[in-house]
């Protein structure tokens, strides 16, 4: 089962560390800030022994990419991201698209296209144990979507209602610390979703205590996300409008 570990950067992003644990080795995902990432990875290192083998990109922007450069010529590892946009990554070993595989020890990512946020994005999706992992970058959010800031409602649905079919028990690895705020327009969205006020209130003990509300699990987001719980593009699109303006 792959073990994920948020890693905070920047004002409000994650990092994601992975580990595998038969082969006990570490993969990190969308490092945009160089020295918590290897302060992180080196920690990891120490703490439980393997080595870095894989960085990972989900998408484009700065604040998922700026420190991947400066990660890879400390680590000398594979930098893997989307064909689609290997023209605004940083240098990529490998370009993968919809259905590549990467291997990653004993483990194996399945690599989705998940436009939205947006034209390239991609989420790698890992489904061997009952506990699988999606890193899913600014696609899905805690209680929320990315903003469309490339793509259409109509690609944000599609690639939502892909998420919505993986098992419960995933954990939702995603790009950014934006679930207390997100719980506020989803509670305002959906006033009366007694899992939503339920989720919140332990969002907010979370927060409290300084501990990330980050992974969650997709049966949670399933019974309390308004985004993924849509019924169609429209109102999908509806409600990414309503957010976008929201205060």
């Amino acid at each position: 089962m792959i073990e994920p570990t948020p890693v905070p950067i920047l004002s409000d992003n994650y990092a994601w560390l992975l580990r595998e644990p038969q082969s006990n080795l570490l993969a990190i995902v969308d490092p945009a800030e160089a020295t918590p990432v290897i302060a992180a990875i080196e920690a990891a290192i120490r703490d439980r022994g393997g080595e870095l083998a894989l960085i990972l990109l989900t998408h484009h922007h700065a604040d998922h990419v700026a420190g991947t450069d400066e990660v890879r010529a400390r680590f000398g590892v594979p930098v893997v991201g989307a064909k689609a946009d290997a023209h605004r990554l940083p240098r990529l070993d490998r370009s993968v698209g919809e259905g590549s595989e990467v291997d990653f020890g004993a483990a194996t990512a399945r690599v989705w296209e998940t436009p939205g946020h947006t034209q390239g994005h991609i989420s790698y999706v890992f489904t061997e144990a009952a506990e699988g992992v999606l890193l899913c970058g600014d696609t899905l959010f805690s209680l929320g979507c990315g903003r469309l800031l490339e793509g259409t409602a109509e690609q944000m649905f599609a690639s939502l209602q892909r998420f919505a079919a993986l098992p419960p028990a995933t954990l939702v690895c995603c790009g950014h610390e934006y679930t207390a705020s997100n719980a506020r327009f989803a509670r305002h969205a959906d006033p009366h979703n007694a899992d939503l006020l339920a989720y919140e209130q332990k969002v907010l003990a979370w927060r409290a205590a300084g501990r990330p509300s980050l992974p969650s699990r997709l049966a949670d987001e399933l019974a309390c996300n308004p985004f993924l719980r849509a019924a169609d593009v429209a109102t999908l699109a509806d409600l990414r409008a309503r957010k976008d303006t929201f205060r």
